[in-house]
Protein backbone atom coordinates (compact mmCIF):
# COMPACT_ATOMS: atom_id res chain seq x y z
CA UNK A 1 0.00 0.00 0.00
CA UNK A 2 1.30 3.46 -0.89
CA UNK A 3 2.02 6.05 1.76
CA UNK A 4 -0.28 9.10 1.33
CA UNK A 5 2.48 11.28 -0.21
CA UNK A 6 4.08 8.57 -2.32
CA UNK A 7 3.24 8.70 -6.02
CA UNK A 8 2.24 5.32 -7.44
CA UNK A 9 5.15 3.40 -8.87
CA UNK A 10 7.85 5.75 -7.56
CA UNK A 11 10.71 4.33 -5.53
CA UNK A 12 10.72 5.64 -1.95
CA UNK A 13 13.73 7.99 -2.41
CA UNK A 14 12.20 9.45 -5.59
CA UNK A 15 8.85 9.89 -3.87
CA UNK A 16 10.56 11.66 -0.97
CA UNK A 17 12.39 13.99 -3.38
CA UNK A 18 9.12 14.78 -5.16
CA UNK A 19 7.44 15.52 -1.83
CA UNK A 20 10.27 17.83 -0.71
CA UNK A 21 10.28 19.69 -4.03
CA UNK A 22 6.48 20.03 -3.89
CA UNK A 23 6.82 21.85 -0.54
CA UNK A 24 8.66 24.70 -2.29
CA UNK A 25 6.52 27.73 -3.16
CA UNK A 26 5.31 27.75 -6.74
CA UNK A 27 6.13 24.08 -7.32
CA UNK A 28 3.05 21.97 -7.95
CA UNK A 29 2.91 18.17 -8.03
CA UNK A 30 3.73 17.94 -11.75
CA UNK A 31 6.57 20.45 -11.49
CA UNK A 32 7.99 18.54 -8.52
CA UNK A 33 7.90 15.33 -10.54
CA UNK A 34 9.61 16.97 -13.52
CA UNK A 35 12.36 18.39 -11.30
CA UNK A 36 12.86 15.08 -9.51
CA UNK A 37 13.22 13.12 -12.73
CA UNK A 38 15.51 15.82 -14.14
CA UNK A 39 17.73 15.39 -11.08
CA UNK A 40 17.68 11.62 -11.60
CA UNK A 41 19.14 12.16 -15.09
CA UNK A 42 21.77 14.60 -13.78
CA UNK A 43 25.26 13.39 -13.01
CA UNK A 44 26.17 12.76 -9.40
CA UNK A 45 28.44 15.83 -9.59
CA UNK A 46 25.58 18.04 -10.80
CA UNK A 47 23.31 16.77 -8.03
CA UNK A 48 26.07 17.32 -5.48
CA UNK A 49 26.65 20.88 -6.75
CA UNK A 50 22.95 21.64 -6.19
CA UNK A 51 23.00 20.07 -2.72
CA UNK A 52 26.17 22.03 -1.84
CA UNK A 53 24.61 25.30 -3.04
CA UNK A 54 21.55 24.70 -0.85
CA UNK A 55 23.71 23.93 2.19
CA UNK A 56 25.95 26.94 1.53
CA UNK A 57 22.95 29.26 1.48
CA UNK A 58 21.72 27.83 4.78
CA UNK A 59 25.18 28.15 6.36
CA UNK A 60 26.32 31.54 5.03
CA UNK A 61 23.21 33.65 4.55
CA UNK A 62 21.78 35.66 7.44
CA UNK A 63 19.74 38.80 7.91
CA UNK A 64 21.37 42.22 7.69
CA UNK A 65 21.36 43.73 11.17
CA UNK A 66 20.21 47.05 9.68
CA UNK A 67 17.59 46.35 6.99
CA UNK A 68 16.76 42.66 7.56
CA UNK A 69 17.61 41.76 3.94
CA UNK A 70 19.31 38.43 3.30
CA UNK A 71 23.07 38.81 3.04
CA UNK A 72 26.42 37.11 3.41
CA UNK A 73 28.04 40.25 4.92
CA UNK A 74 26.81 42.49 7.72
CA UNK A 75 25.75 45.14 7.06
CA UNK A 76 24.56 44.17 3.59
CA UNK A 77 26.06 45.81 0.50
CA UNK A 78 23.13 48.23 0.13
CA UNK A 79 23.30 49.42 3.76
CA UNK A 80 27.09 49.75 3.50
CA UNK A 81 26.88 51.84 0.29
CA UNK A 82 27.76 55.41 1.31
CA UNK A 83 26.30 56.71 -1.96
CA UNK A 84 22.76 55.80 -0.87
CA UNK A 85 20.30 58.40 0.41
CA UNK A 86 20.04 57.46 4.09
CA UNK A 87 17.08 59.78 4.67
CA UNK A 88 14.73 57.57 2.62
CA UNK A 89 13.77 53.98 3.46
CA UNK A 90 11.66 51.82 1.17
CA UNK A 91 9.73 49.19 3.14
CA UNK A 92 9.12 45.88 1.33
CA UNK A 93 7.58 42.58 2.31
CA UNK A 94 10.27 40.18 1.08
CA UNK A 95 13.95 40.23 -0.01
CA UNK A 96 12.85 39.43 -3.59
CA UNK A 97 11.05 42.79 -3.66
CA UNK A 98 14.41 44.54 -3.26
CA UNK A 99 15.79 42.71 -6.29
CA UNK A 100 12.83 43.88 -8.38
CA UNK A 101 13.18 47.50 -7.23
CA UNK A 102 16.94 47.51 -7.73
CA UNK A 103 16.47 46.35 -11.33
CA UNK A 104 14.46 49.52 -12.00
CA UNK A 105 17.32 51.69 -10.68
CA UNK A 106 14.70 54.17 -9.48
CA UNK A 107 15.34 54.02 -5.72
CA UNK A 108 18.63 55.35 -4.35
CA UNK A 109 17.70 55.15 -0.69
CA UNK A 110 17.84 52.28 1.76
CA UNK A 111 15.40 49.41 2.33
CA UNK A 112 13.72 47.58 5.15
CA UNK A 113 12.36 44.04 4.78
CA UNK A 114 9.36 43.10 6.93
CA UNK A 115 9.51 39.39 6.00
CA UNK A 116 5.81 39.11 5.31
CA UNK A 117 2.58 41.02 5.71
CA UNK A 118 -0.18 41.15 8.29
CA UNK A 119 -2.52 38.27 7.52
CA UNK A 120 -4.95 37.27 10.29
CA UNK A 121 -6.22 34.37 8.16
CA UNK A 122 -2.66 32.96 8.06
CA UNK A 123 -2.07 33.75 11.73
CA UNK A 124 0.50 36.47 10.93
CA UNK A 125 0.30 39.57 13.08
CA UNK A 126 2.63 42.57 13.38
CA UNK A 127 4.63 40.72 16.05
CA UNK A 128 5.84 38.21 13.46
CA UNK A 129 7.13 40.95 11.16
CA UNK A 130 10.29 43.07 11.41
CA UNK A 131 8.32 46.19 12.42
CA UNK A 132 10.14 46.74 15.73
CA UNK A 133 13.45 46.78 13.85
CA UNK A 134 12.07 49.43 11.47
CA UNK A 135 11.00 51.61 14.40
CA UNK A 136 14.49 51.24 15.91
CA UNK A 137 15.94 52.69 12.70
CA UNK A 138 13.85 55.84 13.19
CA UNK A 139 15.42 56.64 16.58
CA UNK A 140 18.25 58.92 15.43
CA UNK A 141 15.91 61.15 13.41
CA UNK A 142 17.91 60.92 10.17
CA UNK A 143 15.07 59.30 8.20
CA UNK A 144 12.77 61.88 6.56
CA UNK A 145 10.67 59.61 4.36
CA UNK A 146 9.46 56.03 4.40
CA UNK A 147 8.10 54.64 1.14
CA UNK A 148 5.67 51.78 1.68
CA UNK A 149 6.17 49.27 -1.14
CA UNK A 150 4.04 46.44 0.19
CA UNK A 151 1.92 44.39 -2.19
CA UNK A 152 -1.30 45.99 -3.47
CA UNK A 153 -3.47 43.25 -1.93
CA UNK A 154 -5.53 43.26 1.26
CA UNK A 155 -2.64 42.06 3.44
CA UNK A 156 -0.17 44.52 1.92
CA UNK A 157 -2.58 47.42 2.38
CA UNK A 158 -3.26 46.43 6.00
CA UNK A 159 0.47 46.21 6.67
CA UNK A 160 1.10 49.58 5.04
CA UNK A 161 -1.65 51.20 7.09
CA UNK A 162 -0.38 49.65 10.33
CA UNK A 163 3.22 50.76 9.77
CA UNK A 164 2.11 54.23 8.62
CA UNK A 165 0.15 54.73 11.85
CA UNK A 166 3.21 53.80 13.90
CA UNK A 167 5.47 56.18 11.95
CA UNK A 168 3.11 59.19 11.85
CA UNK A 169 3.79 60.32 15.47
CA UNK A 170 7.54 60.23 14.73
CA UNK A 171 7.20 63.03 12.16
CA UNK A 172 8.36 60.84 9.29
CA UNK A 173 6.74 61.42 5.91
CA UNK A 174 5.11 58.17 4.77
CA UNK A 175 4.31 57.67 1.09
CA UNK A 176 3.01 54.73 -0.92
CA UNK A 177 4.85 53.36 -3.95
CA UNK A 178 2.97 54.20 -7.14
CA UNK A 179 1.36 51.16 -8.73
Amino acid sequence: MNEPWRPSGAAAPVARLIEELHRLPGIGPKGAQRLAYHLLRATKEEAQALADAILEVKEKIALCSVCQNTTDVDPCLICADEGRDRSVICVVEEPLDILALERTRSHRGLYHVLHGSISPMEGVGPEQLKVRELLERMRDGSVREVIMATNPNLEGEATSMYVSRLLHPLGVRVTRLAR
